[in-house]
This record gives structure tokens, C-alpha cells and sequence, in this order.
């Protein structure tokens, strides 16, 4: 059966997004990325699979060994997707930034 995966379902787990910060500065293997959680190394493997069906992950066999890296696109996508909700809520504080000192000062 194949799954179609979401995105955001795939980065709400804290577990995939701590993988994603692990590989923002280095592309690493799927030992030396479990080697960084308390769990099982399947379960980590799941999380690889899950990210690599969202594209968030790239694969690149190496020889023997296959490295995980960010895809640069994915992630851009998901960072055009949720700037103006970003701005918004910026825009949000600064009001209330705002009313809070007239409050105070009255």
C-alpha cells in the first residue's frame, strides 16, 4: 500500500524535526543520526523513511553507506508557506507591544 505522506504531519513529530536540525549543517548516515536518540534504530529508520517521503530528505549511497541530507527546495517551500503567518503574528505582538505600553503609562 503506498501512503501519501503530508508534510506537516512528517514535522510535527519532535523526533523528525530534531533529524532535520541534525542535518541542516552535514549530510550523516542513518547510524550516526540514530546514534543521537534514546530510541531503537528502526524507529529512527521510520523517521528517515517518512522525511524521505515527504522529500524533506535526500538520499546519496556512498559505497556501502547511504547519507541523508536536507532537500533545500522541500524546506524552502515549507519556509515560503509559513512566512506570512509568520508576519502576521509579528504583526500581532508589535499591536499588543504597543497597547501594553499605553496601558502602562496611563
Amino acid at each position: 500500500m503506498n501512503l501519501r505522506r503530508d508534510v506537516f504531519q512528517a514535522i510535527a513529530d519532535p523526533t523528525r524535526r530534531a533529524i532535520l536540525l541534525l542535518l541542516a549543517s552535514q549530510s550523516m548516515t542513518a547510524g550516526a543520526i540514530a546514534s543521537n536518540f534514546d530510541t531503537a534504530r528502526p524507529t529512527v529508520s521510520k523517521h528517515l523513511q517518512i522525511l524521505t517521503e515527504c522529500d524533506l530528505l535526500e538520499k546519496e549511497q556512498n559505497g556501502r553507506e547511504i547519507y541523508y541530507q536536507l532537500n533545500p527546495k522541500k524546506i524552502k517551500e515549507i519556509a515560503d508557506f509559513v512566512e506570512p503567518f509568520r508576519q502576521m503574528w509579528d504583526e500581532r505582538f508589535n499591536k499588543l507591544e504597543d497597547v501594553m505600553k499605553n496601558y502602562k503609562s496611563k
